[in-house]
C-alpha cells in the first residue's frame, strides 16, 4: 500500500474531469449561514452562541453518530461521492489485482453478511487454537510479536527524529481495551458505569464464542488491564517529545523488559538486525513485563482470546458486531443505532483502499481552481507569519533567525498526493472477508518493514484525499490539506474572502502554528529534535503558553469535567496562532484588494465576517458520553472553546464587535495571550 505510482495511473473507472462552473457560495449570501446565528445575543458574552445558536437549536445529532458538525457534514458528503465510485467498481469486470477489483471485491465481501454469519468463528479458530496452545510465558511473548494479537507493547516505523532522511523503529505502551488509563483509574460515576459495562461486554464475547466462565474471565481481564493502566503514562506526558524521545540499543531494550525476550521476538517480527529504537514509554514497558510475567496463564489466554475476538467483532458475524457496537459506540459514545451496513462499507474502503478511490474522487470533486487558490492562500499565510516573526517583541534575534529558517522550509501539500499508493501483492476475494482483513494487516506490516529498509519518501500521504482533516508533520516539516476539507464552510472559491480567511485561512495558520507550538518548536528546520531556543526566549514562550493553559483549565463543558489545558495546549496554540496569522493575512489582502477597507456585506464588516467564518466551522453538537471521551483522549478542545477561548485573546475581535468590560468574554489587555 506504500508502493507509489505517478499521475493518474488508476483510470479504469475514471471519467474525464468535469468542468467546474463559477457559482454562488454554498452557504448564505457570502459564505456564512446567517440563518444559523442569533444576532439578538451579545457577541461579547458568548461569541460561539451568537454565531451558531440557531443552528445548534435546530440541528439534531443523527442517531448513528456520536457528534455532528461541519466536519461530519463534509465527511458524509465525501462518503456519498466515494459510494458512487465503490458501486461502479463492484459492478465492473475488472482485472484481478487492479484497484477496481480490490475495491469492488472488498466491498462485496463486507456486504455479504449472510456468508460472514454462516462462517461464524471458523476463520478465527486457528488463531484461538494458537492462543490456547500457549503453555508458558515464552509462548505468549512470541504471540505479542505479531500483527494479530493484543500486546502490552506496540511497534511502528517512523522517520528518525535524529535524521529524518531515514526511518527508525518506535516502541510504546499498549494493551488496554478501554480508551485510556483514566477509564480504569477514575472514581467518578461515569467511569464506574463504563467499567461495569466493560465487564458485561467481555462476558458477552466469551458467551458468543461458546466459552465457559466468562464472568470470572472478565474480572481477571479487568484486573490485569487496571494494573497496566496504573503504569501507563498519562496523555499529557506522552505528547511531550522530550519525554518520549528515548533512543536505546537492542541490548538496552532487552534489558528494559527481559520478560518479552525482545531479541528473539523482534527477529520473528521481521526486525532482525535493527539496533536502534525510539522507546517512547520505557517505564511502562518495563513495568508491563513484570505484570505479565506474574500473571497466570489462564488469565493470559483469556486476555488474548477476548481481544482477538473483540478487535475483529465485525469480521465474525452480526452477534459479535452488535455486541461491539453496544459497548464501544452506544455506551462509550452515546450512539443510538448502528450505521447502515453499506455506509460502514464505504468507510472501510475509504480507510483501507483510500488512494484507489481517492484518485477518481479528486478528478470529479476537486477543481484545479481550488488547488490554485489554496496554494495562494498558503503563501499568504506563510508571508503573514514571516512578518509576525520578524516583528515579534518577545523573541530575540538569535532564535528569530532559526524560526524564520524553519518557516522557509515548510512544505505545503494541497488536495492530493503527487504520487499515489498502489496495493501491489494484496489479494482480495469477494467471498472471504475475514481473510481479506488478515491479508491487509499482514501487507500493511510488510510495507512498514519495507519502509524501514529504505530512505524516507517525502511524497507519501498516509491519508486519502477525500478525508476531512488537515495535519502537520514535525519530522518532515510538512503541512497537508486533503481535498476533503477544502469545501464549504472551510473553503469556498465562490465565497467572500473574509470568510475563507477566517475558515481555511485559520486552519492553514493552525497547521503552520503546530511547527511552533509547545512540541513542534522542539524540532528544527530539518525536522530533527534540537533545542534552537535561547534560554531567555524559551522562558518568555513558556510564560505565555502557561497563561493559555490556565485559561483553558477553567473551561467546564460538563459539570465535573473540565478541559485539560496542558493536554490540549498544542492545539490551543494552533488555534490562537492560526487565527492571528490568518487575520494578518486577511488585512494584507484588504490592503491590496480593497485599498484598506473591505466592503460591508449584509450589514457585516469585513473583520466581522472574518471572525464569523471561524465560528461557523466549529458548529458541532456532542452526545454527553462522546464529550467525556473527548475530554479524556482528544488533544483538541471542544468546539465552543475553539471559538470563545480564542477570540477573547485577539484585540481585533474586541474592535470588530465593540466588546468591552461589561461583556462576559472580556479579558483585560494584560491578560490576553498572544504567542505567535
Amino acid at each position: 500500500m506504500k508502493h507509489l505510482m505517478t499521475g493518474a495511473a488508476f483510470i479504469a473507472l475514471a471519467a474525464a474531469a468535469p468542468a467546474f462552473a463559477v457559482q454562488d457560495p454554498v452557504l448564505g449570501d457570502f459564505g456564512f449561514d446567517a440563518t444559523g446565528m442569533n444576532a439578538a445575543l451579545d457577541p461579547g458574552d458568548d461569541f460561539f452562541q451568537y454565531a451558531n445558536q440557531a443552528w445548534l437549536e435546530r440541528t439534531e445529532i443523527p442517531s448513528d453518530r456520536s457528534n455532528y458538525g461541519m466536519f461530519t457534514r463534509l465527511a458524509i458528503e465525501a462518503d456519498e461521492h466515494v459510494r458512487e465510485i465503490v458501486d461502479e467498481a463492484a459492478a465492473s469486470d475488472a482485472a484481478m489485482g487492479s484497484n477496481a477489483q480490490l475495491v469492488g471485491d472488498l466491498f462485496k465481501s463486507w456486504m455479504d453478511a449472510d456468508a460472514i454469519n454462516a462462517r461464524g468463528l471458523a476463520p478465527a479458530q486457528p488463531y484461538l487454537d494458537e492462543i490456547n496452545a500457549s503453555n508458558n510465558w515464552e509462548d505468549f511473548a512470541r504471540l505479542f510479536a505479531t500483527v494479530h494479537y493484543a500486546s502490552p507493547w506496540g511497534v511502528g516505523v517512523i522517520p528518525d527524529p535524529a535524521d529524518t532522511s531515514r526511518y527508525t523503529l518506535y516502541i510504546g505502551q499498549g494493551g488496554l481495551g478501554l480508551p485510556d488509563r483514566d477509564y480504569y483509574l477514575e472514581d467518578d460515576e461515569s467511569s464506574a458505569r463504563y467499567r461495569e459495562a466493560y465487564l458485561a461486554y467481555i462476558e458477552r464475547i466469551f458467551d458468543l464464542a461458546g466459552l465457559d466462565g466468562g464472568a470470572d474471565k472478565a474480572q481477571a481481564i479487568l484486573a490485569l488491564e487496571t494494573a497496566l493502566a496504573e503504569v501507563h503514562w498519562t496523555q499529557e506526558r506522552t505528547r511531550e517529545i522530550t519525554e518520549i524521545y528515548n533512543v536505546m540499543t537492542l541490548d538496552e531494550v532487552v534489558e528494559l523488559a527481559p520478560q518479552f525476550d525482545f531479541r528473539a521476538n523482534l527477529e520473528r517480527f521481521g526486525l532482525g538486525g535493527q539496533d536502534s529504537f525510539m522507546v517512547a514509554t520505557p517505564s511502562a514497558i518495563a513495568d508491563a513485563g513484570e505484570i505479565f510475567s506474574n500473571t497466570d496463564l489462564d488469565t493470559l489466554k483469556a486476555y488474548m482470546t477476548f481481544h482477538f475476538l473483540s478487535d475483529r467483532a465485525s469480521w465474525l458475524g452480526d452477534a459479535f458486531d452488535q455486541a461491539s457496537f453496544e459497548f464501544f459506540s452506544r455506551t462509550l459514545n452515546g450512539v443510538e443505532e448502528q450505521r447502515d451496513r453499506d455506509k460502514r462499507g464505504v468507510d472501510l474502503i475509504g480507510g483501507a483502499l483510500g488512494h484507489a478511490v481517492g484518485q477518481i474522487y479528486v478528478d470529479r470533486h476537486f477543481p484545479p481552481e481550488s488547488k490554485t487558490q489554496m496554494d495562494e492562500l498558503v503563501l499568504g499565510l506563510r508571508d503573514a507569519f514571516r512578518i509576525r516573526l520578524e516583528n515579534l517583541s518577545w523573541m530575540d534575534d538569535e532564535t528569530r533567525v532559526q524560526a524564520l529558517e524553519k518557516l522557509s522550509t515548510f512544505e505545503s501539500r494541497v488536495g492530493y498526493p503527487e504520487v499515489w499508493d498502489t496495493y501491489e501483492g494484496l489479494v482480495i476475494s469477494a467471498d472471504d472477508y475475514f481473510g481479506n482483513r488478515i491479508r491487509m494487516a499482514e501487507l500493511g506490516w510488510a510495507e512498514q518493514l519495507e519502509d524501514l529498509a529504505g530512505p524516507v519518501d517525502r511524497r507519501e500521504w498516509n491519508w486519502p484525499p477525500q478525508i476531512v482533516n488537515a495535519s502537520y508533520n514535525p519530522l518532515l516539516n510538512q503541512i497537508t490539506f486533503p481535498a476533503g476539507i477544502l469545501q464549504a464552510p472551510f473553503f469556498d472559491p465562490n465565497a467572500d474572502m473574509a470568510v475563507n480567511f477566517g475558515g481555511i485561512g485559520a486552519v492553514i495558520g493552525h497547521e503552520i502554528g503546530h511547527g511552533f507550538d509547545d512540541q513542534g518548536r522542539r524540532f528544527d528546520a530539518q525536522g530533527r529534535i534540537r533545542d534552537w531556543w535561547t534560554p531567555e526566549t524559551n522562558e518568555r514562550f513558556v510564560e505565555r503558553s502557561d497563561a493559555l493553559v490556565a485559561q483553558y483549565d477553567t473551561f467546564e463543558p460538563l459539570e465535573g469535567y473540565t478541559v485539560n489545558g496542558r493536554f490540549t495546549l498544542g492545539e490551543n496554540i494552533g488555534d490562537l496562532g492560526g487565527m492571528e496569522m490568518a487575520y494578518s493575512a486577511w488585512r494584507a489582502y484588504v490592503d491590496e484588494h480593497y485599498d484598506g477597507e473591505a466592503p460591508i456585506i449584509d450589514g457585516f464588516t469585513g473583520d466581522q465576517r472574518f471572525f464569523l467564518g471561524w465560528a461557523q466551522v466549529w458548529r458541532r453538537l456532542y452526545r454527553e458520553d462522546n464529550l467525556i471521551s473527548r475530554l479524556r483522549t482528544d488533544p483538541h478542545s471542544p468546539s465552543e472553546y475553539r471559538v470563545n477561548g480564542v477570540v477573547r485573546n485577539i484585540d481585533a475581535w474586541y474592535a470588530a464587535f465593540e466588546v468591552d468590560e461589561s461583556d462576559d468574554l472580556y479579558l483585560p489587555p494584560e491578560q490576553r495571550v498572544s504567542i505567535w
